[in-house]
């Protein structure tokens, strides 16, 4: 009996020694189980966590919408701001000049080449004048008609109703990115470019309300100005504005040495003519940053593809003259700073994010609605040290889909590829995994050693 307990106990021991060597194995092989990447954040508020709950309007100006939209008693509100939402979605970039004449010549060669092949007895010149009324035709049917939006009183009041609770939600889901990543930054300044409601300046003030002195407003529409205005005193000209401070102008500052803290431009390089006004536009945009430029858009293609115009303006053009020489660097979303992969796989979808948010209490409006945006920030600063040595973090751009023991997570990564990962707890450790289950579309994750049956492509 003594000898087989015995051996019994040498077979225990052995088997505890093997066990600390397959654990010591595993940690070998997935080094990053070791990196204190959470910072001692629980799974479900890891760094990389900057997706926001329901947003629903600050009180003050919900309230003062309803009574706006109350007083105006607009006929056909609710159909009015639902054609208006799906007109603005919709919305696509004026077709550039020279994309036009191309379009034209080629149009010119095929008809020509098809009138020489019939081999019709025609006077040349009469062929030339049918050809070009033809071409215009085909031009008039088939070209994108942008026109600039004009705001009257009322008009701007159907935009209330349709945008102010969804503007908002972006807004502040995107703010949310640099208050939890950059802790420390307090903003003394804003300047709003294409304010339109005011949204930016309500956004703002509930991330940074105490550090903030001076918000400009920058709309070219004056009774959108008044609206704005008038949503800050409550509907209530003889009261005190809800946030100080707040300047109202149609026109930006004029000298290039004046810079705020924090830039943004939200649903409004859209509103420019062409690809040379938005270039510009970013560019003194970007002249008056001096700490981050925040640009928020639809979350379509073309919402999208104008924000990467914008990113290769600043990351890629050299200004003559600057007053301020530090360079732009993406902050977010984006973990890298090429090309985005998502404008060369086939078929093109746009980069977009969503929040979801309570929309104002009107006829016809869900108790729940979700905003679908595109954004990006860019800074002049060094990126808060949130990040940890021998840790990348990749950016989830697709809901995150969780099955039994493992977690599907589409990203997109600081190698510049778009990856769709299949995460378990056994490969890549017990913390990425848990806080990949509490992740979704938009966060950060801590990218991961590759383990090559774990990654599928992304069109699968």
């Amino acid at each position: 009996m003594a000898s087989r307990s015995y051996g019994v106990c040498v077979l225990c021991q052995r088997a505890v020694v093997v066990k600390i060597m397959c654990r010591g194995m595993r940690a070998a092989a997935h080094p990053q189980s070791h990196v204190d990447f959470l910072k001692g954040e629980p799974h479900r508020k890891h760094p990389g966590v900057t997706n926001l709950k329901t947003l629903r309007l600050p009180e003050e100006l919900q309230m003062a919408a309803r009574s706006i939209i109350h007083r105006a008693q607009v006929t056909r509100l609710t159909d009015r701001s639902r054609s208006l939402t799906n007109f603005l979605w919709s919305r696509k970039r004026a077709v550039e000049d020279s994309t036009l004449r191309q379009k034209a010549l080629t149009l010119e060669k095929e008809l020509w080449e098809k009138a020489m092949e019939k081999r019709e007895d025609i006077d040349e010149e009469t062929l030339e004048d049918r050809i070009r009324k033809k071409v215009f035709s085909e031009l008039r049917r088939t070209t994108y008609r942008w026109t600039p939006m004009k705001f009257d009183e009322e008009l701007g009041v159907v935009y209330m109703a349709a945008r102010l609770a969804g503007g908002y939600a972006a807004v502040r889901r995107a703010m949310n990115e640099i208050k939890k990543r950059d802790p420390s930054f307090a903003p003394q300044s804003l300047l709003d470019f294409g304010s339109g409601l005011g949204t930016v300046v309500w956004a703002s003030h509930s991330c940074w309300g105490n550090t903030l002195k001076e918000m400009v407003c920058v709309d070219s529409s004056g009774p959108m100005n008044t609206l704005a205005e008038r949503l800050l005193k409550g509907d209530d000209e003889n009261a005190e504005p809800h946030i100080k401070q707040v300047y109202f102008r149609q026109f930006l500052p004029v000298s290039p040495k004046v810079q705020f803290d924090l830039v943004v431009a939200a649903f409004t390089l859209s509103e420019l003519l062409n690809g040379t006004e938005r270039e510009e536009g970013v560019l003194t945009l970007w002249r008056k940053t001096n700490s981050y430029l925040v640009l928020v858009e639809n979350g379509t293609k073309e919402g999208h593809q104008m924000l990467m115009e914008a990113r290769d303006t600043l990351l890629k053009k050299k200004e003559k003259t600057a007053y301020d020489n530090r360079p732009a660097s993406v902050f977010a979303p984006c973990p890298h700073e090429m090309t985005c992969p998502k404008l060369v796989h086939e078929p093109v979808t746009p980069c977009n994010f969503q929040q979801m948010y309570h929309p104002l209490p009107l006829p016809g409006h869900n108790e729940r609605q979700t905003e679908k945006f595109s954004y990006l920030i860019l800074t002049r600063t060094e990126p808060a040290e949130t990040e940890t040595e021998g840790v990348d973090w990749a950016r989830l751009t697709a809901p995150v889909q969780r099955r039994s023991r493992h977690v599907h997570c589409r990203m997109c990564c600081p190698d510049g590829q778009l990856q769709h990962l299949v995460l378990t707890a056994r490969k890549h450790s017990r913390d990425v995994y848990r806080c990949a289950r509490s992740s979704d579309w938009g966060d950060q994750l801590p990218m991961i050693q590759r383990v090559d049956d774990d990654i599928q492509s992304d069109s699968e």
